[in-house]
């Protein structure tokens, strides 16, 4: 009889399962969208002394400072208008959106960057910390055994200023921030006394060191 009666309600379930099932292999596969990148639809102006060349992928910048090209994702179009540039996607997906605001900041970057170029300064604070420039590269004493020699990328400039503080300016802004990022690996600023290389508008946030009893 508990046979019987558990074989009936092992049906009655599958009964009632399988409506459920083909009902959710009846549905369509929802679809996930993306809304357009606020950044990628501002047009990007050029201004006079900068001249933009664009061959299909592929953009060439040349101002007062200097040249630069790259070439851009093809789920990305270039379109220039005379003095206006305005980046659209070549299709509607996830990764073109993606690539369409990644892309307009780029471009915008190396109009601005041969143009007015960028600039990042670093301080050192140390006792003994001290930088120099030297030739065609960056000497840093940091408090090692050793002083550190960092040659300086070509398209850089690099000044010292009271010893401490390191100004890193350039027209290709990547490069910039790699080697400003550089200097600041061979000694980062430590918690507890704020010692190290940090950047001139870095926050270093402090520890309390332990108290004797």
């Amino acid at each position: 009889m508990q046979t019987a009666a558990f074989a009936s309600a092992f049906t009655g379930s599958v009964a009632a399962f399988q409506p459920a099932t083909q009902q959710r292999q009846g549905r369509q596969q929802l679809r996930v969208s993306a809304k357009d990148s606020r950044i990628g639809k501002v047009p990007i102006t050029v201004p006079a002394k900068v001249d933009v060349k664009v061959n299909g992928q592929t953009v060439f910048v040349k101002g007062p400072r200097g040249e630069l090209q790259r070439t851009f994702h093809p789920l990305v179009k270039i379109e220039q208008d005379g003095a206006v540039i305005r980046v659209q996607k070549a299709t509607e997906s996830r990764m073109a959106n993606q690539q369409h605001g990644l892309s307009r900041t780029l471009l915008n970057n190396m109009v601005t960057g041969v143009d007015t170029g960028f600039a990042t300064t670093l301080q050192m604070v140390g006792v003994g910390y001290r930088a120099a420039v030297n030739g065609s590269s960056l000497t840093l004493n940091l408090g090692y055994s050793h002083p550190i020699e960092m040659p300086i990328p070509q398209g850089l400039a690099v000044k010292v200023e009271k010893n401490t503080t390191i100004e890193v300016s350039g027209f290709d802004r990547e490069l910039v921030g790699q080697f400003s990022a550089n200097i600041r690996s061979k000694r980062e600023p430590e918690p507890y006394k704020g010692k190290g290389v940090r950047y001139s508008d870095e926050v270093v946030m402090r520890k309390e060191g332990k108290r004797g009893k």
